[in-house]
């Protein structure tokens, strides 16, 4: 690679493979980076998480060749000191020299050469006589086929652990929720009408276990995002890197990262498809189709004040509407659900992408995990944002609900064990006819007494909540 400057324009002339292209004089990337840059120019920038996966995995790479003697020690330091001082940037100021965007090759080269020169024209700026190549050195041992990859299940299973730290917060405040509503009884519904009673607690312990369970399915799939494609270089057999190589730069991933990767894996399957992140990402789905179920069930229950369901009063955020005084939306759960719609159809695009590639290459790396990591941003985010300004505040109406539990005919469950069904039924579609409350129907029946329908009709032991409490 060589570099002459041209004053008069202020650029420079950068050298690959295809031959020479001017690049501006001060940006730090190279030729493939720049012709890669003007080929592919829509839509969004390569996820910087990817960015930063791919420079540890450069710096693990030049640690290992050194110790393996496949690359010269004042190479791999001069590498790991131009990393060393990217990762001091921040995110702005590291987007400038990483200008790719996603729709590009499908194996993610071109933002592996971004990786590999960056690195280069840093390492070469402190000692031009290194003569550090992108490709001979700075990607020694590593083809992009095996090293975007490998920064694919990294940066997801980052943004996994942020899911999973948002999970665990909701299901703390959904518990505190619980706790504090154990006994306080309202009418359950099925079928969109009414049914025996419920405590509101029961009902969010029943939120909470979806939460818990869908935390239970991620957890279960993580293993498989430990699994590393580095060492496979371009097919999977790993030609042109030491056998030693990729347990190596493993065991260094795992010093910096605190975690249990592995380098033991099929890299045929590694290179070939990404079925653990498009399992992983079902999961992901499966959280988000239950937040969509409890997002619906609050903000529905929330609705009114005086012409809704009225159970429920939440927060006050922020004014409701431009021109009605006075009104509060459910707006939390208006974000988590169209989250939630995002999930979905990234889940449709993470599925196609994954069953996509030919032979020994899938070819839809970057759409995949820029897709996957959106869905887990956004869920970390707005499960985050929807417990702490919603969950957080939400209030029961407990004197509405003890009004509406009074009215309801399907207190008359209670009656069955002792009059029949039919004889029960018979006193709810009387009640209702008549509009007057059970009870009355119920004495009118004659079939029940004032004393016994106290005794039996029992509204929060029909829930049995004292034996099973929260």
């Amino acid at each position: 690679m060589k570099m002459m400057k041209n004053q008069q324009r202020n650029v420079r002339i950068e050298t690959d493979s295809i031959g020479p292209v001017e690049v501006n004089a001060d940006v730090w990337w190279g030729a493939q980076t720049e012709r890669s840059r003007r080929n592919f120019t829509t839509g969004e920038k390569m996820p910087l998480v990817i960015i930063k996966a791919l420079l540890q995995v450069k710096k693990t790479a030049a640690q290992a060749n050194a110790e393996l003697d496949e690359l010269a020690e004042n190479k791999a330091l001069a590498i790991i000191a131009a990393i060393e001082r990217l990762n001091e940037l921040s995110d702005e100021q590291l987007r400038v020299h990483f200008p790719l965007v996603v729709y590009q090759t499908g194996s993610g080269t071109q933002t592996n050469m971004n990786v590999n020169e960056v690195i280069t024209y840093l390492a070469n700026n402190k000692n031009p006589l290194l003569a550090i190549s992108p490709n001979d050195d700075v990607n020694k041992g590593q083809s992009s086929n095996d090293v975007f990859p490998t920064a694919m299940n990294i940066a997801a299973l980052q943004a996994i652990n942020k899911v999973e730290e948002a999970c665990k917060y909701m299901i703390q405040v959904l518990e505190e929720k619980k706790e504090k509503y154990w006994h306080t009884v309202k009418v359950g519904r099925t079928h969109l009408q009414d049914a025996t009673p419920i405590t509101f607690g029961q009902e969010l312990s029943g939120y909470q276990s979806m939460v818990k369970h869908d935390l239970q399915f991620i957890e279960e799939k993580k293993p498989h995002l430990r699994e590393l494609a580095i060492g496979a270089t371009a097919v999977g057999t790993g030609l042109n890197a030491h056998p030693e190589l990729a347990e190596l730069i493993t065991t260094k991933l795992n010093t910096i990262y605190q975690e249990n990767f592995t380098a033991n894996t099929n890299k045929f399957y590694s290179l070939a498809a990404h079925s653990q992140l498009n399992a992983m990402h079902g999961s992901l789905k499966t959280l988000a189709e239950d937040l969509m179920k409890i997002a619906n069930d609050l903000r529905f229950l929330a609705s009114g004040p005086r012409a809704g369901y009225g159970e429920l009063t939440i927060p006050a955020n922020e004014p409701g509407s431009s021109i009605m005084p006075g009104k509060v939306n459910p707006t939390q759960t208006e974000a988590l659900t169209m989250a939630v719609t995002r999930v979905v159809g990234n889940d449709v695009t993470i599925g196609f992408a994954a069953s996509q590639g030919n032979f020994e290459m899938n070819v839809y790396k970057p759409v995949l995990i820029a897709a996957f990591l959106e869905s887990a941003d956004l869920l970390a985010g707005t499960i985050s944002s929807f417990t702490e300004k919603f969950l957080q505040g939400l209030k029961a109406n407990k004197d509405y609900m003890k009004g509406q539990l009074d009215q309801s005919l399907m207190l008359v469950t209670a009656l069955t064990p002792h009059i029949g069904y039919e004889e029960s039924a018979k006193i709810a579609k009387k009640a209702e006819r008549k509009g007057t409350t059970l009870k009355e129907a119920a004495l009118a029946s004659g079939k029940v007494s004032s004393q016994e329908y106290e005794a039996w009709v029992d509204p929060l032991a029909m829930t049995k909540s004292k034996q099973t409490d929260g």
